[in-house]
């Protein structure tokens, strides 16, 4: 039975936890290189995961799937967590946080842009106005207003940050087909993918960070940003009468982020980030209309 009431509660908490993960991405990585962030996160989702479907009497659903359900979860393993988190952890290493957050926030534009040639849809408009505002935020943040000399900051970290909304836009499309349970599915997807991390880890940076500390922001990464925030917006969405006002929820995360980028990591905000911020949320607002119109 619906609770809008506890979908905003559950959507809220969802939505603070995501605002947090920049800078918990930025502080993890002083202490890691992003290979063993993505390994420590990893089993800490996992762990995570594994206890929340233990707690509701769930966890059988694990060892119940059919042979090409396990065979899926070893491919959107290896595309969430393993080269999403992978590309998304180099970006940040490379990028101040205030940068590569907002650029994160573009896989819904890309996923329209996806859509053209893994579906066969086409694309309006409205659509197009969407793609265009959107990523002329992303050059507003790229080149820190700069926009004459067209100037980037680390453009192989600007590269990497498009490159994962790139990855993360396929999970999703794919993955709205997929008929597992949504906990229970994600679950195998990060089991599947420690073996991929572990071997990437070993053969690059090794498992032992560069400080201690490092792994308290992998567990934190990985229980709030992988596990519990994802959970607590299911259930949102599961009890939301209207998925529409819960979904604005989302555009408070990306300003609530930069306030905790400027307290915990120390980045002073340029007014470029706030421009740029404003352009490609405007690109998903024109975004989500063009949705709404197309639907019945």
């Amino acid at each position: 039975m619906p609770d809008q009431r506890k979908a905003t509660l559950h959507g809220l908490v969802a939505v603070l936890m995501w605002s947090t993960v920049a800078s918990a991405f930025k502080l993890s990585l002083r202490h890691m290189d992003p290979v063993q962030l993505l390994l420590y996160s990893s089993l800490a989702s996992t762990a995570c995961l594994g206890a929340l479907l233990a707690a509701k009497g769930r966890l059988g659903l694990v060892f119940s799937m059919t042979r090409r359900q396990y065979l899926r979860a070893i491919l959107f393993g290896a595309l969430n967590p393993f080269l999403y988190y992978l590309i998304l952890f180099a970006a940040y290493d490379r990028l101040p946080a205030q940068l590569a957050q907002p650029i994160n926030y573009t896989w819904a534009i890309t996923m329209t842009l996806l859509s053209i040639p893994l579906l066969g849809q086409r694309i309006g408009r409205r659509d197009l106005l969407a793609v265009v505002v959107g990523y002329a935020g992303v050059v507003v943040i790229s080149t820190r207003g700069n926009l004459a000399g067209l100037s980037f900051e680390s453009p192989a970290g600007v590269a990497l940050a498009l490159l994962s909304t790139v990855v993360w836009a396929v999970y999703w499309i794919y993955g709205a087909r997929d008929d597992r349970d949504p906990v229970a599915g994600l679950l195998l997807n990060f089991a599947a993918s420690l073996p991929m991390t572990l071997a990437a880890c070993l053969l690059t940076s090794g498992l032992v960070p560069k400080s201690p500390l490092g792994f308290l922001g992998a567990a934190y990464v990985g229980v709030f940003e992988m596990g519990l925030a994802f959970v607590l917006w299911l259930s949102a969405v599961r009890n939301a009468e209207n998925t529409a006002r819960l979904a604005n929820l989302i555009f408070l995360s990306p300003f609530l982020s930069l306030v905790f980028i400027h307290v915990f990591v120390g980045e002073e905000i340029l007014p470029s980030t706030f421009a740029g911020l404003f352009l490609i949320m405007a690109g998903l607002a024109i975004q989500r209309t063009a949705k709404a119109k197309k639907a019945p």
